[in-house]
């Protein structure tokens, strides 16, 4: 690989090059993360690959890419480039995860409850159980003088339609 631009970034903290490498395949972020950590000596958990351009038909490849000088500035970088919204779900899903993790120590207790009690309440549930098996479900499917409110409008106009047709009709005749 061949550096051709090599520039130190204060204000992030970061050191942006460009170069050039000559591969007959695509090179793939990975193996271009490993090839800039063995030239600079840098670890490979603060190297950020921006991009990889190669032309039609040559073997010349035009990589873009960071390198931080912690994995913490890495990171930080990351976060300011995340939308509010993507922020705003990652906060949640952090809150959520450490409600799940809360609520298997609350359900514990009542899973050994439940274990003490005895199997009289499943004698009790199997006969609910058959009574709700005796109802009539209700039918899904309309019946055809019972029509669902939304396609009454469609039927109106349909209606209208056939009686201006057949208003035509006694026209012609």
């Amino acid at each position: 690989m061949e550096i051709k631009k090599d520039f130190q970034n204060n204000l992030f903290k970061r050191q942006e090059i460009s170069g050039e490498l000559e591969s007959e395949k695509n090179p793939s972020f990975e193996d271009v993360k490993k090839l800039i950590a063995a030239e600079l000596n840098k670890p490979e958990e603060t190297i950020q690959i921006k991009n990889i351009k190669g032309g039609f038909g040559k073997d010349v490849f035009h990589i873009d890419a960071n390198i931080y000088e912690t994995k913490e500035d890495l990171e930080s970088i990351k976060n300011l480039s995340k939308t509010k919204k993507q922020r705003t779900e990652e906060v949640n899903a952090e809150k959520e995860a450490k409600a799940e993790a809360d609520k298997p120590k609350e359900d514990a207790p009542a899973e050994e409850k439940t274990e003490d009690k005895p199997t009289d309440e499943k004698t009790e549930e199997q006969p609910q159980a058959e009574e709700t098996k005796d109802e009539p479900k209700p039918a899904e499917e309309p019946t055809k003088d019972e029509t669902p409110v939304e396609d009454k409008p469609e039927e109106e106009k349909k209606e209208a339609k056939e009686e201006i047709q057949k208003a035509e009709e006694a026209k012609e005749n």
